[in-house]
């Protein structure tokens, strides 16, 4: 008796939703991902043996390298929008709303009051080529001081929490730095902050 021969059918696969879903991922993942910020002047961070993961929102952060240079950075456009508004009243120095904007969407600034408003009407390419020297940490100007408290009253006005600060330091930078900051932040009864690490080998 001869064998029943089954008819082979095609092996093609309809990929039509597998496509529409590697777009839709893609296209997820490009809209939530936050773009790296580059550090305002070239910081090597200390090694440490744990990690904690630092929060998107409420936070501002202290880079310090280059010698001493201090440089402030806040998250949030609306915060940092009304943080300017405020310095520029404290020292009497009037923004436009152009100059708000664009200092909104700036991730840190690193130069005197006095230069400020020039810094914010750098185009992007002059502002990278710019040598900031730091913001003043001496208590004559309080210029450091000023800047985070400001801030820490603009982020419990907005979000009604505490602003979360954080010092990233260069593995290179002399204590005496660091110690001036931190005298800084307790000066305002800051005594807790978070020092940003490498995460170490194991």
């Amino acid at each position: 008796m001869p064998r029943v021969k089954i008819p082979r059918k095609s092996t093609s696969i309809d990929m039509t939703a597998m496509c529409d879903v590697a777009f839709l991922l893609l296209t997820f993942f490009i809209l939530t991902a936050k773009p790296r910020v580059e550090d305002p002047v070239p910081v090597d961070t200390p090694g440490a043996a744990t990690q904690v993961i630092l929060p998107e929102t409420d936070i501002a952060t202290m880079t310090i390298g280059g010698k001493g240079k201090v440089f402030f950075g806040v998250e949030g456009f609306e915060v940092r929008k009304q943080l300017l508004q405020r310095m520029g009243e404290k020292y009497k120095i009037g923004f436009t709303q152009s100059e708000l904007d664009r200092f909104a969407v700036m991730p840190n600034i690193g130069v005197p009051m006095s230069q400020v408003k020039q810094f914010i009407n750098l185009d992007a390419d002059q502002r990278k080529a710019f040598k900031a020297p730091g913001i003043p940490t001496d208590s004559v100007s309080n210029e450091l001081y000023n800047w985070i408290h400001e801030a820490r009253v603009v982020n419990k006005n907005l979000s009604n929490k505490e602003l979360r600060i954080t010092i990233k330091g260069d593995s290179k930078e002399e204590y005496p730095t660091i110690q001036r900051i931190i005298a800084i932040l307790q000066k305002q009864e800051v005594n807790k902050f978070s020092l940003i690490t490498t995460l170490r080998g194991k």
